[in-house]
């Protein structure tokens, strides 16, 4: 969340955002992340819940891509308000211990992310080019097991940017102003932003995208060699086999794909800062393309689900079925509902064959007998 501080800062302390026109510059930048935010939350519980509920749903990819949607979930739910208060105040408003925690749970949701795509990119593998390789008996424990591990790992790889994100003084040379802000490293010298982005790119994109482009690489091999070897009348079991791993295969792709697509900008503009970090660039193309980087990586976060709607006719169903499930227990414990919407119907057999009923519409009870 720190690497467009300082450039978020100089932009707004050129401009004054007290103006009209800054402060709904703000304003809108900060309710696009409120609607990425809370589709995303929508998007990613939803999908926790559907795969969570079902026993028959928690298999190696469900489980690894609900893994990847709490780290969503943890992303929208610290950083994006961070990130748009950047545009709403001039000020670090999260004093010096969010300033390490924030940086650090962001970069453990981005690991967490790419390297649980890694690991379904290997499942992937096995399932498809080494088939007779994978143990029937998985149990869930060891797949919660090894989305730990993911976890864990992420977590030890974030802790440097806990420990050297701080509260820094940064000064502008040009209006001779100064100013504390957060940021994860200080501003002397130019070896540490170097080194600091350049290792973000190469542990967090660069390696395990190159490692999911071997994977698939090979995968695709596989696949165009067994739909080449396989008999036109062949085994309809083997052909709808082969179809379904293919279609998961498929959706582990596109999310990788996303991936890539959305954290790009943000690591290219952040390399570029930190190589040019004594000359400031204050224009409004580099603030456009930085904030347009900035959502276009938040935006990461909230997608995968409504992705894998369209790309899955029975996680569709079963998506629907729980946000209809959703919707209906807010509806009908709303305190309106209850008074508005409410109708309960009491029935007492009379001995003389009659229903006597007791009507409760809209707090009023109204009192009916009707003949059988």
């Amino acid at each position: 969340c720190s690497e467009f501080v300082v450039l978020c800062y100089i932009i707004n302390g050129n401009t004054d955002i007290s103006t009209p026109e800054m402060w709904s510059t703000g304003v809108a930048i900060a309710s696009i992340y409120g609607v990425i935010s809370v589709l995303g939350l929508v998007g990613n519980i939803t999908l926790i819940k559907t795969f969570c509920s079902s026993k028959s749903a928690r298999n190696v990819p469900n489980l690894f891509m609900s893994s990847l949607a709490l780290g969503d979930v943890l992303l929208l739910v610290t950083c994006a308000p961070v990130d748009a208060s950047r545009y709403l105040s001039d000020e670090w408003l999260f004093g010096r211990v969010g300033c390490k925690v924030i940086p650090f749970i962001q970069l453990t949701s981005v690991g967490v992310s790419v390297f649980t795509l890694t690991a379904l990119s290997a499942d992937r593998y096995r399932a498809i080019v080494k088939p007779l390789d994978i143990q029937t008996s998985v149990t869930t424990a060891s797949i919660i097991l090894r989305a730990a591990s993911i976890w864990v790992f992420s977590l030890i790889l974030a802790i440097p940017e806990a420990v050297y994100s701080d509260l820094h003084t940064f000064n502008i040379p040009s209006t001779n102003e100064s100013f504390v802000t957060c940021a994860p490293y200080p501003h002397a010298g130019k070896l540490h932003p170097q080194i600091h982005s350049m290792a973000s790119f190469l542990i967090f994109y660069v390696i395990p995208l190159l490692v999911i482009s071997m994977y698939y690489t090979v995968i695709a091999q596989s696949l165009i060699k067994s739909a080449s070897t396989l008999p036109v009348e062949g085994n309809v079991h083997m052909r709808r086999q082969i179809e379904s791993r293919k279609r998961l295969a498929k959706t582990v792709l596109v999310f990788v794909g996303l991936f890539a697509i959305c954290w790009l900008p943000s690591h290219i503009i952040y390399l570029y800062r930190s190589y040019h970090y004594s000359q400031v660039d204050t224009s409004m193309v580099h603030f456009v393309c930085s904030v347009g980087a900035r959502i276009l990586a938040f935006t990461n976060s909230c997608i995968n689900p409504f992705a894998l709607y369209l790309l899955s006719e029975t996680f569709k169903r079963q998506f629907n079925q729980q946000l209809c499930c959703c919707c209906h227990w807010i509806l009908k414990h709303s305190p309106r509902s209850q008074t508005h919407f409410n109708i309960r119907v009491t029935s007492i057999h009379s001995t003389h064959h009659s229903i006597a009923s007791l009507t409760t519409v809209n707090g009023k009870q109204i009192y009916q007998e009707d003949s059988v």
